[in-house]
Formats: C-alpha cells, structure tokens, sequence
C-alpha cells in the first residue's frame, strides 16, 4: 500500500505539481490550500507524512504544525519554506519537525528526504521500543518507559517520543560519554547541523525537566558529546 502524504501549500500552482510529482513516485497525496483545511483533513484520514508550507493565510504552518503534535507525536513532518533564517528552523524543530526544506529546491533532494523519514518508520526503529525495563530511576526522579512520563518531585511530565528516546540513550550511557553522532544517527537519522541543532533543543528541554528536583544534570563535552551525571 502507498505511503500517503499530506501536502498542504497555499500556492495552486506549485502544490499541483508538487502533488502530481509525488504520485508519480507511487505516493498517495492529499493536497489542501491553508492550515485550517489542512488540520481538517488531518484529523479526519490517516497520514505517514506531513509536508507543511510555513507561510499560509488562515493557518501557519508553524501553528498547523503544532496542532498536529498535540494529536500525533510520531507523524514524520517536514516544512517547506520560502525562510532560510536559523532562528525560523530552530523554531520549527522545536515545534517537532523532523526536516527542512527551503524553496527553491530539488524535486529529488525532497523526495529523499521524504523516503529517509518514510524508512525510519517502516523499519520501527525506536530506542524505547527495545528498551524492556517498564520504570528507570534517574537520580531522584522515575521515568516510565511505556507512558514515557517522567515525575520529578510533585511533577510530571508527559515526554514527546524524540525526547523519550534521547533520555533513554543518555541513561544507556549514564557516566559515560554519549556521542553526538550516535544520537542524530539512531533518532534522527542524520548529522547535518539543523537535526544537530535541532538536538541541542531536546536537551535544553530534559534539563528543565531535570531543574525540578531531579537531581541529575546533563553535561556538555565540549565537540564530542553529552554525559548524564547525578548531582552531589
């Protein structure tokens, strides 16, 4: 069965030949105009992949984006935008895109990317998945690896898959150095300096959690790495 997409870009003209460009790769696609069609559409069909305009009237993709995690963590999404500013991609892997791609681009640059993402999911690799004990405790904190919820004092917070799976890689590696290569290759699959960008927000991310008694603290090795230490 065809993967199927969902395209939304308010350009007609380019998102036809988008669209029409994908079928031929044997995807199945639905093409909606604004992110309140978009959002529409999602919650009412099953999607392997998002493919989202940022700039759009009615709905940003930004704000699409966002309203999509709060009803499917997992759902690879990549934006497609007219930007090239960091501070606009930083944004939007910190909503929980996986991928960026800037117009103009190569229809075939865009195509690997989707199969990449496509792959990752097909092949179920997850980091927490192959993980088998159900409760961790880290430092004063306990982390449930099936509801991926960590309680940290009177706390609890509900971890997004990207962050559940890199807390797991740094217990794994508790004491230890845990390369930043092998994070981006085993959760995000690539090491390029967006995903790697993109991974320093996680991690700005566990150590609010972490600054609510968890007594643990996520060390920064300088080019090589990170390494999850209990305090003092």
């Amino acid at each position: 069965m065809a993967h199927k997409i969902l395209l939304v870009e308010d350009d007609p003209s380019f998102g036809s030949v988008l669209k029409s460009y994908l079928e031929l790769s044997e995807y199945d696609v639905v093409h909606r105009v604004n992110g309140i069609e978009g959002l529409e559409a999602f919650k009412n069909e099953h999607f392997d992949l998002c493919l989202f305009d940022v700039m759009m009237p009615e709905m940003d993709g930004f704000t699409l984006a966002e309203k999509v995690r709060d009803i499917n963590q997992k759902v690879p999404l990549i934006f497609i935008t007219a930007k090239s500013m960091k501070e606009d991609m930083v944004h939007g892997f910190e909503i929980g895109a996986d991928d960026y791609i800037t117009k103009p681009f190569d229809s075939e640059v865009l195509f690997y990317k989707i199969k990449a993402l496509l792959s990752r999911v097909d092949s179920n690799v997850d980091t927490q998945e192959v993980f088998v004990e159900k409760h961790i405790l880290l430092g004063k904190s306990k982390y449930d690896t099936e509801l991926r919820t960590l309680v940290v004092g009177d706390k609890s917070f509900k971890l997004t898959p990207k962050e559940a799976a890199l807390l797991i890689l740094l217990y794994k590696h508790k004491d230890h150095l845990l390369p930043r290569e092998k994070a981006l290759e085993e959760i995000w699959g690539n090491t390029d300096y967006f995903t790697a960008r993109s991974m320093d927000v996680y991690i700005t991310k566990l150590r609010k959690y972490f600054k609510a008694g968890a007594g643990l603290t996520i060390e920064n090795i300088h080019g090589s790495g990170f390494r999850l230490i209990e305090e003092d």
